[in-house]
C-alpha cells in the first residue's frame, strides 16, 4: 500500500536528514493519500502511503511505539489478520482498528526475526529495533512487493524502488554486466537466477521469501521459508477434497477482498480467473457491493491466424461466466491504437530495467488504467493458478500410469479422455510412451530439435561465466531447463526463489502507478501449500485434466467452461497485428541497433541479423509467434534501456 524508503547509519555520523528527503522527492511522481517520515540520529524512515483497505485509512507510517522501542515503515496487505490476533492474544475490540503495519510490528515483538514465517500477503517491511540497535525486514514468500537496497561502509539504504537510491551520495551508476548476461542468456521469462542482484551494479534487492538484517555494520539475508512437496494429504473420498480445497480457497479470495474502494478482476475465459470471480462475486454480493471485471480482447481488424484449438478473443466464453455467475459489471477492452513497441519507453520507466512480456504489456498497463479510472482497489488475478489450482496435464499424468505400469487405471484413463475430447483412446500412446520415456524422444530427434536463438554475444557470455553459474540452476546452453520432466520443473519453480520475481516485480510498479493492488489468490500460501499436498490423482481422472478446480467449480461455473478442454485461450497473438502501423518505425531502430557497436557487445549480431530478414517483406499477424521477431523486441527493450541509462 505504499513506498517506503530509510536509511541507516553504520557510522557514529548522525542522519543527514537532506539524503531521506531527496530520497521521498524521487517517489513523489507517485499517487499518494499521505506521506510521512520518522527519524532519530541513526535512522530516516519514509513512507509514501497508498490507502487500500479500511484498515489503512489515516494509518501512521512510519510507526514508532514507544513502549516496545520499535519503529516500522511497511508496504503490506495481510491477510491472515484473524491467525495472527488469536496467536498474539490481541483484545477482540481492539482488532478493527489494528493495522496491517502495527501488526507486524506486534508480530516481531513476539517473534522476533521468525516473524515473516507467520505472516501470509504481499509485504515488505523494514523494523528499526532501537534495543537490540538492529534494522530487520522482509519480502513475503513469493516477492509480490519489492525492497531494493544499497550498502557501504557508512550507510544502509533501502526503498521500493531504484531511482530514489540512485539520488544518494557515493552510488555508482553503473550497469551490472552480471545481471544482464543472466537476462540475456536465459530464454524464458524468468530474468535473472541470482535474485539479490539489479541491473544496477551498486544496488542489491531483497530475494522472494528472504529477510534481512542489518547489525553492527554486518548486513545479513536469510531466507526463512522453503516451500516442501513431502507432506501428502490422505483423505478418504474425492469429495473431501474438494471441500478441502474449497474451504481454503474461499478464504484466500475472501481476505483479498478487503478493500474500501471497488474489487476488481482480470478475467479470461478460463478456469482461474473463472474460479476467482465466481468465489470473490458471491462474497461481494452479500457486502452489497458489485465486482468490477477487466477482459482483454483483440481488435475488430484482427484476423485469426491460431489453429483451431486457440481462441484469441475470448468474448464467448467470458460472456458465459458474467452471465452464469452473476453480480459482475463486465468491461471488454480491445485497447485500440496500442501496441508493444510504442509501450516501450513508458514500461523502462515503470520497471527501471529491461522486460520480456512485451507482448502483454499494452493490456497489462491498460487494465490497471481502467480500474484506476472505476474507482478499484484491488484487483484480483489468478496468474499462479496453472501450477496451483489448475494443475494436472493429461499426458504427463498418464506417462508416470505407463511407467509405474498400473495398466488397468491407465487404459481406463485413455478411454474416457478420448470420450473428453474426441479421438481413439489408443492414439494418445506413442506421445504418452515418449513422455515416459524421454531417451527414445531423444534417439529419435536428437539432431532435429529446435532451439530458440541465443541471444547474448558468445564472448560476453564466456567474459562473464554465465552458463557455467545457469547450469548450477538446471539451465543449459540452450537458455532452459535441462529437464524436460514437468513434475521437476514444478518441484524448482516453487523451490527456486527466482521463479517469483519477474511477475511481482511487474506488479508491485504497475500497483504504485495507479494506487490499486493487484492480487492472486491462487498465489495465497495456504492456497499453495495445500496444492503442493495433494496426490496427483486428484489432479487428473475420470479423463479430465485440471481435475480439481473442475470438480471444485460444480454450478459455481458454466460447464461449457468448467468441462472444457478441447479450446484454449491465449492472449498476445495480436500484439504483431497492432504494429502495422509503426512497423516501418520498429524497423529503421533495428538497423540502428544492428550497426550500434556498443550494443553488439552485449546482444547476439549474426541472430539479430538472421532475424532481420524475416521483417523485410509484408507486416503478417503470424510472425507474432515467430521466435526471430521476439529476439528482435528484446534486442530493441534492452538497447532503448542502455540508451536511457547511459
Amino acid at each position: 500500500m505504499s513506498a517506503i524508503a530509510g536509511i541507516y547509519h553504520l557510522n557514529d555520523e548522525p542522519i543527514n536528514l537532506e539524503h531521506g528527503k531527496r530520497m521521498m522527492k524521487e517517489i513523489e511522481k507517485y499517487p499518494a493519500d499521505d506521506i510521512q517520515t520518522w527519524h532519530n540520529d541513526k535512522v530516516f524512515l519514509g513512507c509514501h502511503a497508498q490507502w487500500i483497505t479500511p484498515e489503512s485509512l489515516g494509518e501512521i507510517l512510519p510507526y514508532y511505539d514507544r513502549e516496545r522501542k520499535l519503529a516500522i515503515t511497511a508496504d503490506a496487505i495481510i491477510d491472515n489478520r484473524e491467525e495472527l490476533f488469536e496467536r498474539l492474544q490481541i483484545n477482540r475490540r481492539n482488532r478493527k482498528s489494528i493495522s496491517d503495519s502495527e501488526l507486524i510490528l506486534l508480530s516481531y515483538h513476539k517473534w522476533g526475526e521468525d516473524t515473516p514465517k507467520y505472516l501470509i500477503g504481499d509485504f515488505s517491511f523494514m523494523i528499526w529495533d532501537e534495543k537490540n540497535r538492529k534494522l530487520f525486514g522482509a519480502r513475503d514468500f513469493s516477492g509480490g512487493r519489492t525492497l531494493y537496497f544499497h550498502r557501504n561502509q557508512k550507510y544502509f539504504a533501502f526503498c521500493t524502488i531504484m531511482k530514489p537510491l540512485l539520488h544518494l551520495p557515493k552510488i555508482e551508476k553503473k550497469i551490472n554486466e552480471q545481471w544482464l548476461a543472466e537476462y540475456l542468456a536465459i530464454v524464458g521469462m524468468i530474468d535473472v537466477v541470482d535474485v539479490s542482484k539489479t541491473v544496477i551494479k551498486s544496488i542489491e534487492q531483497v530475494p522472494p521469501s528472504h529477510s534481512i538484517s542489518v547489525v553492527n555494520g554486518k548486513v545479513t539475508l536469510k531466507q526463512y521459508i522453503i516451500l516442501s512437496f513431502d507432506q501428502e494429504l490422505s483423505l478418504k473420498s474425492n469429495s473431501e477434497y474438494v471441500e478441502a480445497f474449497q474451504e481454503v480457497y474461499q478464504e484466500a479470495v475472501r481476505s483479498r477482498l478487503r478493500t474500501f474502494r471497488q474489487v476488481g478482476a482480470q478475467l479470461s475465459g478460463g478456469l482461474d480467473s473463472g474460479s476467482i470471480v465466481s468465489f470473490a462475486s458471491h462474497v461481494l454480493k452479500n457486502e452489497g457491493k458489485q465486482l468490477q471485471t477487466f477482459s482483454y480482447i483483440p481488435p475488430k481488424n484482427f484476423e485469426d491466424f491460431t489453429p483451431s484449438h486457440l481462441m484469441p478473443n475470448e468474448t464467448p466464453f467470458i460472456k458465459e461466466i458474467i452471465n452464469h455467475v452473476g453480480n459482475i459489471k463486465g468491461h471488454f477492452l480491445d485497447f485500440e491504437g496500442r501496441d508493444s513497441f510504442s509501450e516501450i519507453d513508458d514500461f523502462l520507466s515503470i520497471m527501471e530495467m529491461p522486460y520480456k512480456f512485451f507482448e502483454n504489456s499494452f493490456w497489462l498497463k491498460g487494465m490497471f488504467e481502467k480500474a484506476q479510472e472505476e474507482n478499484v482497489g484491488v484487483l484480483l488475478n489468478g496468474g499462479r493458478g496453472n501450477l496451483t489450482i489448475s494443475w494436472g496435464t493429461a499426458i504427463d499424468y498418464y506417462a508416470v500410469l505407463l511407467k509405474k505400469m498400473k495398466w488397468v487405471r491407465l487404459i481406463q484413463e485413455l478411454q474416457q479422455y478420448s470420450k473428453n475430447i474426441g479421438g481413439s483412446r489408443y492414439g494418445l500412446l506413442p506421445l504418452i510412451t515418449r513422455e515416459a520415456f524421454p531417451i527414445i524422444d531423444r534417439l529419435l530427434q536428437s539432431n532435429s530439435t529446435y532451439q530458440f536463438p541465443s541471444l547474448i554475444n558468445t564472448s560476453f557470455a564466456k567474459k562473464t561465466g554465465v552458463f557455467d553459474k545457469l547450469k548450477k540452476f538446471g539451465i543449459d546452453e540452450s537458455g532452459w531447463f535441462s529437464s524436460a520432466n514437468i513434475y521437476e520443473q514444478r518441484r524448482r519453480h516453487f523451490e527456486d526463489v527466482f521463479h517469483w520475481n519477474p511477475s511481482n516485480t511487474l506488479a508491485t510498479k504497475l500497483s504504485l502507478n495507479y494506487s490499486l493492488w493487484k492480487r492472486d489468490p491462487t498465489n495465497d500460501l495456504r492456497v499453495v501449500r495445500f496444492c503442493l499436498s495433494l496426490p496427483e490423482s486428484q489432479y487428473v481422472q475420470n479423463g479430465m485434466d485440471r481435475a480439481l478446480v473442475r470438480r471444485a467449480t460444480e454450478n459455481l461455473l458454466p460447464d461449457q467452461i468448467r468441462l472444457n478442454q478441447r479450446i484454449r485461450g491465449v492472449q498476445g497473438a495480436d500484439w504483431v497485428h497492432r504494429m502495422k502501423p509503426v512497423w516501418m518505425h520498429f524497423k529503421e531502430e533495428l538497423g540502428y541497433l544492428s550497426k550500434d557497436k556498443t550494443i553488439l557487445e552485449f546482444l547476439n549480431g549474426q541472430v539479430i541479423e538472421n532475424a532481420l530478414k524475416k521483417i523485410n517483406g509484408d507486416v503478417r499477424s503470424e510472425l507474432a509467434i515467430d521466435p526471430g521477431i521476439k529476439i528482435l523486441m528484446r534486442s530493441l527493450i534492452v538497447y532503448r534501456f542502455i540508451k536511457k541509462f547511459t
